[in-house]
């Protein structure tokens, strides 16, 4: 499907002016339901004001409407007049905007502290910065060393969650070969371990004799008597005569 021109954009104006899922509104923009999650709490695209797709053509209001009516649906592009040829992607280090460079160093140390799988060349991909910059980070040499923070780098908007999920799969993909290659290298082979090691051992079943049941004892102090009861009885009790 088509993504729209400006996807974060589009994506503010949705969550503010309709009642679509999340689902919807990052399936139609192409993001990651993190980040339009973060859009509504405020976290994400801060500053960045939403544009309304419906008067730049991409959708209509019936097809927001029937996607309203139904969350398990999926907004349509509407089709375009005009005949847009597809941008290809341009190779070369990342743009970042000059208000989100100082950020940088904060995402690296964040990326550092919680992905330490992912490569020099894919933080600086992510990020958009340099490899001398992601070591100085990285050692302490920073010149700005002291008030470096570690930021998501989602949030700071310096790239999108879809992004780093795919870039941390590749990393483990690439850690789970190595260590293959490792093992096979030193002669390591992965086995099954013997059904000694993975069952538990077998309690030896000892004949048991139940104990008889007891009856419980009556309580003779919590018994509540009554007048008649009492001189019921003594009625009974025959008083002998003592001889003289």
């Amino acid at each position: 499907m088509i993504q729209p021109l400006m996807p974060k954009a589009t994506a503010v104006w949705l969550v503010e002016n309709t009642s679509l899922t999340f689902d919807q509104i990052a399936a139609f923009c192409g993001l990651h339901v993190l980040e339009v999650k973060g859009i509504a709490d405020g976290d994400v695209a801060q500053g960045i004001k939403g544009m309304d797709p419906i008067t730049t053509g991409q959708l209509s209001r019936a097809e927001i409407e029937r996607c309203q009516a139904n969350p398990a649906t999926r907004l349509m592009t509407a089709e375009s007049k005009y005949k847009v040829p597809p941008v290809q992607p341009r190779k070369g280090p990342r743009y970042t905007p000059v208000s989100r460079r100082q950020d940088r160093p904060d995402a690296v140390a964040w990326l550092l502290r919680n992905h330490p799988e992912l490569t020099d060349a894919q933080i600086s991909k992510l990020v958009g910065t340099t490899k001398p910059t992601i070591q100085s980070v990285r050692d302490r040499s920073h010149w700005n060393s002291a008030n470096i923070k570690p930021v998501d780098p989602v949030t700071l908007g310096l790239s999108t969650q879809i992004e780093l999920d795919a870039a941390v799969q590749k990393a483990g993909r690439k850690a789970e070969r190595e260590r293959k290659k490792a093992d096979k290298a030193a002669g390591r082979t992965e086995t099954l371990l013997p059904a000694s090691e993975t069952t538990a051992p077998e309690e030896p079943h000892h004949a048991t004799i139940a104990a008889p049941e007891v009856a419980p004892e009556k309580d003779e102090s919590r018994k509540s008597y009554d007048a008649d009861s009492v001189f019921a009885k003594l009625k009974d009790v025959k008083i002998e005569d003592d001889e003289e």
